[in-house]
């Protein structure tokens, strides 16, 4: 099982036919579901499952194979997104938590947080605060100059002093180094709503490069061997104008000896967009214009045939899972949680027909 995305799926399948999925319920009663990461919580070498719902005070994880729901901490409010990595070495991960979280930065507290299991990771957590950073939102790990030392990023949506409907301020992008856990600028070039971040190697150097994607459009961060980072531009995303164009959410798949980004474009928006390097450039070309309020996206080889598909998901419309054809059992499942429905599946990927 890996973490794919939340809320509700559509996937994009090739030739070798589709990937066949059993649907399993989880857990119910999910208040705001939110986030599923997936991670081996008690080091006995099953995935188990974190669920986070921003409508509920507790973060909770679930045990595999049965699914025994544990309390990690709770005392939270609008909890909106964690990562985890073995930072510390001892097996079981540590998690980073963002909360306090409000779409409009005057009312957001942009709470930071640690939490270490304390001996049996069954118990609660130890919660430690690192940061308040206005509108605090995604958080992910990474390797950024291939030491094999993980660093915290985090990426709030939009700057402290921007306003709806435009958003209009430059937005940081930040990360902490394990230890000290103090706040250092990777840049705040972006602007509006920044509501993706993805992690990659992009050079195939063995140091992790940030996509992000914005009302800006699509850009990379390198961090670079003199201790300085760089932006590129990458793409402008949806042409419409400010604040109805860019991006909205961003991955990297494989298609046979090249890759290909993924994104969900404008925010919340109803597009599933594929780029591809033509020449020097990313030529842009929509899949899908039919999401509802589309809200994430990764890509994975559901069928075995050595491509990534593409999951994305939306939080409005009719609650199903929809399957497009783009013409261990060593499989990648699918975990979700329902933000409408409040639960928590499992869908078992049976392989192709």
């Amino acid at each position: 099982m890996r973490y794919t995305g939340l809320f509700l799926l559509c996937c994009a399948l090739d030739a070798a036919g589709p990937a066949r999925f059993a649907e399993h319920t989880i857990a119910t009663g999910l208040k705001g579901g939110y986030q599923v990461v997936i991670a081996d919580l008690n080091h006995d070498g099953k995935p188990d499952v974190i669920a986070l719902a921003s409508g509920m005070p507790e973060l909770v994880w679930y045990e595999n194979p049965t699914w025994e729901r544990h309390v990690i901490a709770g005392g939270f409010s609008q909890m909106i997104n964690c990562t985890v990595s073995d930072v510390d070495g001892d097996g079981i991960p540590v998690i980073a938590l963002a909360s306090g979280f409000s779409n409009e930065a005057k009312n957001s507290d942009g709470i930071v947080s640690v939490l270490r299991h304390d001996g049996d990771p069954r118990r609660p957590w130890k919660v430690t605060e690192i940061d308040r950073l206005t509108t605090s939102h995604r958080l992910r790990w990474a390797d950024i100059d291939g030491s094999g030392k993980k660093v915290l990023i985090n990426q709030p949506l939009t700057g402290a002093h921007a306003e709806a409907p435009d958003y209009r301020d430059h937005t940081p992008l930040v990360f902490y180094r394990p230890g000290d856990w103090k706040r250092e600028l990777i840049g705040d070039e972006n602007e509006g709503v920044v509501h993706g971040i993805y992690p990659v190697d992009w050079d195939g150097d063995g140091r992790d490069a940030i996509l992000t994607a914005s009302f800006v459009g699509i850009d990379l961060y390198r961090f670079g061997k003199d201790g300085r980072w760089s932006r590129k531009e990458i793409a402008k995303g949806d042409p419409a104008a400010w604040p109805k164009g860019g991006s909205s959410d961003v991955a990297v798949g494989r298609a046979g000896s090249g890759r290909y980004l993924a994104a969900i474009e404008p925010w919340h928006g109803n597009q599933v967009v594929v780029y591809r390097m033509k020449g020097q450039a990313w030529e842009r070309k929509v899949i899908d214009d039919s999401l509802v309020d589309g809200h994430t996206i990764w890509t994975g080889d559901l069928n075995g045939d050595g491509n990534d598909e593409i999951v994305a998901g939306f939080r409005g419309g009719k609650h199903s899972v929809f399957v497009y054809y783009a013409g261990g059992d060593g499989h990648n499942d699918v975990a979700c949680i329902g933000s409408a429905t409040a639960n928590l599946k499992w869908y078992e990927n049976l392989g192709a027909r």
